[in-house]
């Protein structure tokens, strides 16, 4: 229980023995301002009950604290505010407390899937990819941190039209070049076929305007999309010939992803496959079929109406008999509850989803699935960079790769140029620009709130000053590089007389767990970004107001260097849950 927690537990006994009020909370802030004291309690809400003025509630309670002699020191009122001083040995005790149980996770008997990432086999990952990742892997890692089991997912969509039109294109231009024999990473190679695609669909859909037709009937009449969308008929009754070129080219592009991943450090437990989980889908509108709750056009079509849920009604079965993405969804589903024991699942998808993820939703509880209210959809906003909005298909999408490899070089070259790294050798030095790299690109998409669209500046995001990630590594490194010097055994925590700095970062450390809590809670990693921030300022106020290896009293040195060690485990396991690594010497 951190200071905070034991202050509101006392509050709400005091207000209960004083007062005669019963499930009363007061806010509670901690005290930065020029008034004394650690804490200040906003005494307003009680005024209207008990119909005194806020000055004398506030002297009441104030006495009543002090009464508990082993917790409080001294209190004043200021237009209502209550200050109160809370006693040096409680933060000792709270900081031996923390230091003690730093390592341990109360465990839940929760087991919660989380979905991300889920790309295409048409095409590379891109910036919107980055986030996607980055956020599904640190959602999955703080629910651990918070004591539930997780499950890692992603489901690959690899078939329908789309890939079709990676297939055909190579077919017609490829003339048998392969990933192997152009040198090029498989994933680009198929993706660079689908923009091929692209620019030949669109001059065939030109020549037959030209020639006399309607844009609307010239799109459904071009041969490439004619070609395409027979592909998918043959696909979906197992044409041999379509089948091992679509294993072929996929097994390029899995190669592709498993490098992409690997630099971005994100995996996962489970992988499951669009063309396995849409059969499953089909069997599920025959079932809803026969109960009821689905009904079919004439032109064999298959829908469900929602109209009394507030939303339209949704088609899951085309007239040709070929499924849609909510088909697919809706088998991938029950089939993830049906072979995991799990009591939740996450899909991390961008919220140009979310009216997808409403009708999955609804239709899952129509067709009975009790489950269906334990589904969640991090929704998240889209990511700009300065220069514009991406667009994959005219291939001026942001390359995740080639993203990664700008954040190496650009820290790189900042950290050459600030002499960061001297002394290293040119291995550790290669390591170190990886890590601070990723470091940036990690912390920079993590730390605002998932729901905000954003805007990635790689220039920025690699700063070592201010709220970013190369900073927080900094001063990460600049508490090893003072612990390594310290020549004392500085473990056992010793009683010593606190200043307000020194008390500020343990009421910080003391708050880890309950950040942790609410950020999965929240399924927001942005609240601990901005903890591991607020911490790392926290640490460099302290750090350049008081001496530590060079303090005359042995006790207070050992106990600043025992604080800067728990901030140092602190910071670190911190970025572990946003997926980034540290350094110890910058």
């Amino acid at each position: 229980m951190n200071i905070k927690d034991i202050i509101e537990e006392k509050l709400s006994e005091v207000i209960l023995n004083v007062f005669q009020l019963k499930d009363i909370k007061l806010e509670i802030q901690e005290n930065k301002t020029e008034f004394e004291g650690d804490f200040t309690i906003v005494t307003f809400p009680l005024v209207k009950q008990l119909k005194k003025n806020p000055e004398s509630i506030g002297v009441e309670l104030g006495g009543a604290l002090t009464e508990q002699e082993d917790l409080f020191e001294s209190f004043n009122v200021v237009k209502g505010f209550l200050n109160i001083k809370v006693k040096n040995q409680l933060f000792v005790d709270n900081f031996r407390s923390v230091s003690n149980d730093f390592d341990t996770i109360e465990k839940k008997s929760e087991t919660v899937m989380v979905e991300y990432s889920s790309p295409n086999t048409n095409k590379p990952l891109h910036l919107g990819h980055v986030r996607n990742n980055l956020l599904g892997f640190s959602v999955a890692q703080i629910l651990k941190e918070a004591g539930y089991e997780v499950i890692k997912s992603q489901i690959i969509n690899d078939r329908g039209i789309h890939i079709c039109k990676s297939m055909l294109a190579w077919e017609k231009f490829g003339h048998g070049e392969t990933p192997e024999s152009t040198h090029t990473k498989g994933d680009k190679f198929v993706g660079n076929y689908y923009v091929e695609f692209d620019k030949n669909y669109k001059k065939e859909i030109a020549e037959l305007i030209e020639a006399g037709s309607t844009e609307d009937q010239a799109k459904k009449d071009a041969p490439l999309i004619v070609e395409a969308q027979k592909m998918l008929l043959d696909w979906e009754n197992d044409d041999e010939t379509v089948r091992k070129l679509w294993k072929e080219m996929n097994a390029w592009v899995y190669k592709g992803f498993s490098e992409t991943y690997k630099r971005l450090g994100v995996d996962f437990d489970q992988v499951q496959y669009e063309s396995n989980t849409y059969i499953l889908g089909k069997d599920l509108i025959q079932e809803g079929l026969d109960k009821g709750i689905l009904y079919q056009k004439e032109d064999g079509s298959v829908w469900c109406d929602l109209t009394d849920e507030g939303l339209d009604q949704k088609l899951l079965l085309r007239s040709d008999g070929t499924s849609v993405y909510m088909t697919q969804d809706l088998g991938t589903a029950v089939e993830r509850f049906k072979q995991n024991n799990i009591q939740k699942l996450i899909y991390t998808v961008g919220n140009e989803q979310d009216y997808h993820f409403q009708v999955l939703f609804k239709i899952l509880k129509k067709l009975g699935y009790s489950w269906a209210d334990q589904l969640f959809h991090l929704s998240y906003g889209m990511v700009e960079l300065p220069n514009g909005k991406m667009k994959s298909r005219e291939g001026t999408v942001v390359d995740a790769d080639e993203l990664m490899q700008e954040m190496y070089e650009t820290a790189k070259s900042i950290t050459t140029e600030l002499g960061k790294l001297e002394g290293l050798s040119d291995d550790e030095k290669e390591v170190s620009y990886e890590i601070i790299g990723l470091a940036a690109l990690k912390y920079f998409m993590l730390k605002v709130d998932p729901k905000k669209k954003m805007l990635f500046d790689p220039a920025e995001s690699v700063e070592f000053s201010g709220n970013t990630g190369p900073f927080i590594l900094y001063t990460y490194a600049r508490i090893q590089s003072l612990l390594s010097k310290a020549e004392v055994d500085y473990k056992e925590i010793s009683e010593v007389t606190l200043n307000q700095h020194e008390k500020e970062l343990i009421m910080l450390l003391t708050n880890y767990k309950t950040v942790v809590a609410k950020s999965a809670e929240a399924l927001s990693p942005a609240l601990v970004a901005n903890y591991v921030y607020d911490l790392v300022k926290a640490y460099n106020s302290f750090y350049q107001s008081n001496v530590i290896l060079k303090h005359e009293d042995e006790n207070l040195k050992k106990f600043r260097l025992n604080l800067s060690d728990l901030t140092a485990k602190t910071i670190k396991k911190s970025l572990t849950l946003l997926g980034i690594g540290t350094v110890d010497r910058m």
